[in-house]
């Protein structure tokens, strides 16, 4: 039984013709190649080679060996190919959901991760409200789908993904958009737009108003963040949404202020508990994480600053 190696060694000698032209071509020591095919031609019981002129010719006995061996190295060639193809993204293919709030800056920043390591990989990316990833996943539409919160089911696992906070947006030239803090009683005199209490930010923004005892109206009711930042820049009111979807001042128009009660909420990935995630996925999971990880640490500190003021 030859090995991969020995394989390798007996096509560089029949393609070089020579020992010392066989350890150039595969980069190692003559003496290397005369081992490896000593001990091949042990292994086999028959003579490989035989030395004329200098060269090493192919016996007429070994003849079907090196047909084999010539087909065995061309098999080896492609799976070589096909891991390179692999490692590069081609012809291959990541779908990943997401619901809105973490679709509209966050994944599109931990795409940009993985296009840089698989250029050539195909991304589909799938906008989801909460209520529809459960059948995404269960008839395999995308490997995962990034969330604002869980929703149980037997089928699905989750990981965590951040710690996220939610602040107040009001539109630039707004009274308030030079503040460095803004508490639930303060906000509840202006105008609000929003989100529909069912949403997990939603219920968040109505457990920030009910703990302190405070009464409010939304004017305006919105589902998605890209819609209630729209509204807010339009100057129809102000709004309680997540930082994510603002992050870095991404939203032109409207200026993001942090909330002083703790508004803290989890996301995380979901998939099916009996998928086995592509190296692809595993990777855009923790470019996600990472990626959201970084736009909370930018952002807290200058929370913790403020709430002093």
């Amino acid at each position: 039984m030859l090995t991969l190696r020995q394989i390798e060694v007996i096509r560089a000698i029949m393609v070089t013709g020579t020992i010392g032209g066989a350890a150039r071509l595969l980069n190692v020591s003559s003496p290397g190649i005369s081992r490896v095919m000593k001990h091949a031609e042990g292994a086999l019981a028959l003579k490989l080679f035989s030395r004329r002129n200098g060269r090493y010719v192919p016996t007429p006995e070994a003849k079907d060996i090196f047909s084999q061996i010539n087909g065995v190295y061309d098999k080896v060639e492609d799976l070589q190919y096909v891991i390179a193809r692999l490692r590069r993204g081609t012809d291959s293919g990541l779908r990943v959901g997401s619901v809105p709030s973490i679709s509209n800056v966050m994944v599109p920043r931990a795409i940009a991760a993985v296009r840089r390591k698989y250029p050539n990989l195909l991304v589909e990316i799938d906008i989801l409200k909460i209520e529809e990833a459960i059948d995404y996943l269960l008839l395999g539409k995308g490997e995962v789908v990034a969330m604002s919160h869980k929703v149980e089911h037997p089928m699905l696992a989750y990981e965590p993904l951040a710690t996220g906070r939610l602040v107040c947006v009001v539109p630039e030239g707004h009274a308030l958009a030079r503040r460095t803090g803004i508490s639930a009683a303060e906000i509840v005199k202006h105008p609000l737009i929003g989100i529909d209490p069912n949403d997990p930010y939603g219920r968040i923004m109505a457990g920030i108003f009910m703990r302190n005892a405070l009464a409010y109206e939304v004017s305006i009711r919105a589902r998605f963040g890209s819609t209630v930042c729209a509204l807010v820049r339009n100057g129809l009111g102000i709004a309680v949404i997540d930082e994510f979807s603002v992050v870095d001042g991404n939203v032109p128009g409207v200026v993001a202020i942090p909330i002083v009660e703790p508004t803290a909420f989890e996301t995380c990935v979901a998939f099916r508990k009996d998928a086995t995630l592509s190296s692809y996925c595993e990777f855009f999971i923790a470019a996600l994480r990472g990626e959201m990880a970084r736009a909370g640490a930018a952002s807290r500190p200058r929370v913790a600053v403020r709430r002093k003021k």
